[in-house]
């Protein structure tokens, strides 16, 4: 007979509510801590918050204003988007019709921009066709459901091969947008790394009235991927 003790439910649980050494033993450093802080428990609450803020906003998401009129009508001056920084990571790459934010410096300005993906590695992007589109990779684009009301595709017509691992770019407020067509003929060619890219724009935050999801048009659906080995280096 098997005469060895066996633990039960009541042995485990007899006292439920006494902490084990390693949980006191963090409630003591919590509790060090308060007690060295100027205003104690409160202080430590506001620094704990502010450090998730901090991470939040370095390594996943970050709000961003619209300081200009370039993505009207869809993004309006004054506009808090809120970015995600995530959705490029582990192997992931913009898509045409990903409204990006990137830092400019070097290609656009010392700042940080918000423009639409129109082209990405590969792509031949020109403008325009005989009813005014854009076409990518031989397939016009209506961009009627974003694009300033009033405007054309482009008064700049503009013809384009994009290289690997970059982005051209425009802003759906074509006549008040400086974009990838105003530095064609700058180093880079207007073209933005997609390492330079901060993140996507998935959200208007603010003001509260104009809350919205900002989703991939279905207008870039139907274009065909550039043939292989279009835009690599040599």
């Amino acid at each position: 007979m098997d005469t060895e003790a066996q633990p039960t439910e009541r042995d485990r649980s007899s006292h439920p509510e006494s902490p084990g050494p390693e949980e006191r033993s963090r409630f003591a450093l919590v509790a060090r801590i308060a007690d060295w802080l100027p205003g104690g428990r409160i202080t430590l609450t506001l620094f704990t918050c502010l450090l998730f803020l901090l991470v939040l906003n370095t390594f996943m998401v970050q709000p961003f204003q619209i300081p200009s009129g370039s993505m009207e009508q869809g993004l309006r001056i004054g506009d808090r988007v809120l970015v995600n920084k995530l959705a490029y990571r582990f192997g992931a790459q913009p898509h045409r019709g990903d409204v990006i934010v990137f830092d400019g410096t070097g290609y656009f300005g010392d700042a940080d921009y918000i423009k639409r993906v129109v082209g990405v590695g590969g792509d031949h992007v020109v403008c325009c066709d005989k009813k005014g589109r854009i076409e990518v990779n031989g397939r016009a684009v209506d961009e009627s459901a974003f694009l300033y009301p009033g405007d054309t595709a482009s008064s700049v017509p503009f013809d384009v091969a994009v290289p690997a691992g970059h982005l051209f770019v425009l802003g759906d407020h074509r006549s008040d947008s400086s974009d990838s067509r105003d530095h064609l003929g700058s180093p880079g060619g207007g073209m933005i790394p997609v390492g330079d890219v901060i993140g996507r724009a998935d959200w208007i935050l603010w003001p509260y009235d104009h809350w919205t999801h900002l989703s991939r048009p279905a207008a870039y659906a139907r274009v065909p991927e550039p043939p292989r080995g279009a835009g690599t280096h040599g």
